[in-house]
């Protein structure tokens, strides 16, 4: 149990030392040099007669008194600093705060109508657009670090979300592919053609790679890329096959003379959500940015166009 009269900045030194569970880390994020965060960590162990970080080789681990206090401190120091007057109340008009998205290049494209409508009410907030999380199964680190990641389902991601859109999956080809017979390929054509694959990282499993796992389908991986929005280009004049949301075809088809055909297996669908950290729920800037995502959802602005 805890013991004396906790100082603010202990607890603000507190949140940063979890979330970071390293001391130099936390000192870097909150403006403190590496002693006075030791410093504190110790007067925070006096406090909760805990060790809070306890060292597991050249790392630091949370204590499971430390685990149960993360929640609690990342849910109650907004509303104390609020309280206290030392949270300004967010105003678009005049904020200039940059909120963090980790997305792909597809999904900063699909955002575009939020761009555009955040910029009409907050003409000097910026757009920070990130990489997705190396590993999405401990997201909440990243989370904490920016406002949102944009991501499909089944990663890993456990936190707050909101659905943004669905598509399906299609093959990309260029449109003088040979095996093209009646805007439909064979899945042995599809098969016998070189193809194009997209990695996010190698915990990142897409809907349509988790398909082909479970139906034991193995394309000839020839070229594999970062980006999805290269592939195309990529594709374009070759013989090369891919697997893509259906309208990245659509607004790239007619500059690279790609075409968009069925998938010759049973229909993959892609659903993108909007991932936050429950600790961003009294932040007004961030719930301001999720009103007018849930206000774009409403008016179908992420539909297909």
């Amino acid at each position: 149990m805890a013991t004396g009269d906790p100082d603010l900045n202990l607890l603000v030194a507190l949140r940063a030392l979890l979330e970071e569970a390293n001391v130099t880390r936390a000192g870097e994020r909150i403006g403190l040099g590496q002693s006075t965060m030791s410093a504190a960590l110790s007067r925070l162990r006096v406090l909760f007669q805990d060790e809070l970080l306890v060292r597991v080789g050249r790392d630091y681990a949370l204590t499971p008194l430390a685990h149960q206090l993360l929640p609690q401190v990342q849910l109650t120091l907004p509303l104390v600093a609020q309280a206290l007057g030392q949270q300004p109340e967010f105003d678009p008009a005049t904020s200039t705060r940059a909120f963090g998205l980790q997305l792909s290049d597809f999904g900063a494209i699909e955002l575009r109508p939020l761009f555009t409508l955040a910029q009409a009410a907050a003409p000097g907030i910026r757009f920070d657009y990130l990489r997705l999380p190396n590993e999405p199964t401990d997201a909440a680190h990243d989370l904490l670090a920016h406002d949102f990641i944009v991501a499909a389902p089944g990663i890993g991601i456990d936190a707050d979300s909101m659905e943004l859109f669905r598509d399906d999956y299609v093959v990309i080809a260029d449109q003088g592919h040979p095996g093209i017979r009646d805007g439909e390929i064979s899945l042995d054509a599809f098969l016998a053609s070189p193809y194009i694959r997209c990695d996010f990282g190698r915990a990142h499993v897409t809907p349509v790679e988790r398909s082909l796992h479970e139906l034991d389908l193995h394309p000839r991986t020839r070229v594999t890329t970062s980006t999805l929005l290269s592939i195309p280009l990529i594709v374009r004049g070759t013989e090369l096959v891919g697997l893509v949301p259906s309208r990245l075809v659509q607004r790239s088809g007619g500059v690279t003379g790609t075409v968009a055909l069925p998938t010759p297996f049973p229909k993959v669908e892609l659903i993108q959500r909007m991932w936050w950290h429950p600790a961003h729920a009294h932040d007004d800037g961030h719930t301001w940015l999720r009103g007018l995502v849930a206000e774009l959802i409403s008016a179908g602005a992420f539909a297909a166009r």
